[in-house]
């Protein structure tokens, strides 16, 4: 018998309203049906205020739907403690944002060991761990240099060592060189795409970016509340 491969997410049935006070509800997802398996690499893109950030706020736990469901390894989000929750989204996803989110005032090595520190482990280990992911992104030279002191490209290959440190099995990233210039933001994508063969780990990448949507695997495309498939012919 064939081995059934579970989703690293799955989204089921996904719907998410903002309520307004005073106007109608705005209904920004409807009804999306969306799986993410082991090392692929999706991006996901639409116009401003379609939603991109919210589905992936929603898959990563950070939010959660009007109704619908969110499923990753296989467990229900919803169904778990917030503090369950928290320690699935440590141990499953990895996140990469517009803006760095580096803490201004630890060093790259202490910020990518920070998710490690954060599961419990101790800081010696912590560090010796994320040391050789700064390596793998050509900061090893930068090791003790605070955010402030390092280029908008450095600073987002830090985020990104500190998004697989935990090593998980999804990284979701939103607009991760849209505050890049083009050639950072090329050498940006070059590296989550050597990461994704050499780590085996899914990537979710929304995006303005139609030349880097391209150079994924797979595109999809958010519109009015639903969530279609592209082909590179369409971009």
């Amino acid at each position: 018998m064939s081995e059934i491969k579970v989703p690293v997410v799955e989204c089921r049935q996904l719907q998410k309203k903002f309520v307004q006070r005073g106007m109608d509800d705005v209904t920004v997802l409807e009804g999306i049906d969306f799986e993410v398996q082991a090392g692929e690499q999706i991006a996901i893109v639409g116009s401003s205020g379609s939603g991109k950030s919210t589905l992936l706020h929603l898959m990563g736990g950070l939010d959660t739907p009007s109704s619908g469901e969110v499923w990753v390894g296989g467990q229900n989000m919803a169904r778990l403690s917030p503090a369950a929750r928290g320690t699935l989204r440590n141990q499953e996803m990895g996140f990469v944002y517009q803006f760095h989110h580096l803490l201004p005032e630890f060093s790259a090595l202490e910020n990518v060991a920070m998710p490690l520190l954060i599961r419990g482990l101790s800081l010696k280990e912590a560090q010796k761990q994320a040391k050789p992911l700064l390596d793998e992104v050509g900061l090893s030279h930068r090791l003790q240099h605070k955010p402030g002191e390092l280029s908008g490209g450095e600073r987002q290959r830090a985020a990104i060592a500190r998004a697989l440190v935990s090593k998980p099995r999804c990284i979701l990233a939103d607009e991760p060189t849209g505050n890049l210039d083009e050639h950072t933001a090329e050498q940006v994508m070059a590296l989550f795409l050597d990461l994704n063969r050499e780590y085996h780990t899914s990537f979710v990448v929304v995006t303005h970016n139609l030349k880097l949507a391209a150079r994924m695997e797979k595109t999809m495309r958010l519109s009015d509340g639903g969530l279609y498939q592209q082909s590179g012919t369409d971009l």
